[in-house]
């Protein structure tokens, strides 16, 4: 005898909780004669089947504005999940909405180069994986020699600069940056907080202004 599984537990595994969004990926699989509408389990060997048919026909997505556009932008019919950590953009973390929220302002601002000084080596090198494609980024190493001509250049280069200045970042090396007067220095941006999402929340609140 075949071993079966609770649907609405099955479900809800995947973030499928809230009732419309249960609902309908119910009908889904009943449509495709997954699941028995009279019944409130299934076979386990139906899941990969109820998993893949789920997976091709919906975008599960939480309620951060920021994951909209990513959830249209897939084709797929949007899902709504609770918890976030089941959400196909974010997957619940605060520095992927972040990164999006962040590509999505420099979409809509123009801004292509940006420069951030200071940050960890395994933070900027997230950062450069998550941006690539969508910004062009410069990352200076806060701890090693920087010449104030190489700064000049970067500077001039930049629509956005980032002294992210609560991370590995020596004064010798921010002050080719603080020091920039108006108006090239508006695009100067002094974010004092640690994190991903500290850094790119104070440049996006700048993009706004």
């Amino acid at each position: 005898m075949s071993a079966d599984r609770d649907i609405d537990a099955w479900l809800a595994e995947r973030g499928i909780t809230l009732p419309d969004s249960r609902a309908r990926a119910r009908a889904t699989l009943e449509e495709a004669k997954i699941i028995n509408p009279k019944k409130a389990r299934m076979s386990e060997q139906k899941l990969e089947r109820a998993e893949a048919l789920l997976a091709e026909r919906y975008f599960r997505v939480c309620s951060a504005p920021a994951c909209q556009p990513v959830a249209y932008a897939s084709g797929r019919e949007l899902l709504a999940v609770d918890p976030r950590s089941h959400c196909e953009s974010c997957g619940g973390s605060n520095n992927r909405r972040a990164i999006t929220d962040f590509i999505e302002a420099c979409r809509r601002k123009g801004v292509q180069n940006v420069v951030v000084v200071g940050g960890s080596p395994a933070v900027r090198e997230e950062l450069e994986d998550q941006l690539d494609g969508h910004v062009q980024l410069r990352m200076v190493d806060g701890t090693e020699r920087h010449t104030a001509e190489k700064a000049r250049h970067n500077v001039e280069w930049a629509d956005l600069i980032l002294i992210w200045g609560a991370t590995e970042l020596h004064h010798k090396v921010s002050e080719h940056y603080t020091n920039v007067p108006p108006p090239v220095g508006r695009k100067v941006i002094h974010v004092t907080r640690r994190g991903v999402a500290a850094l790119l929340d104070a440049a996006m609140t700048h993009l706004k202004r």
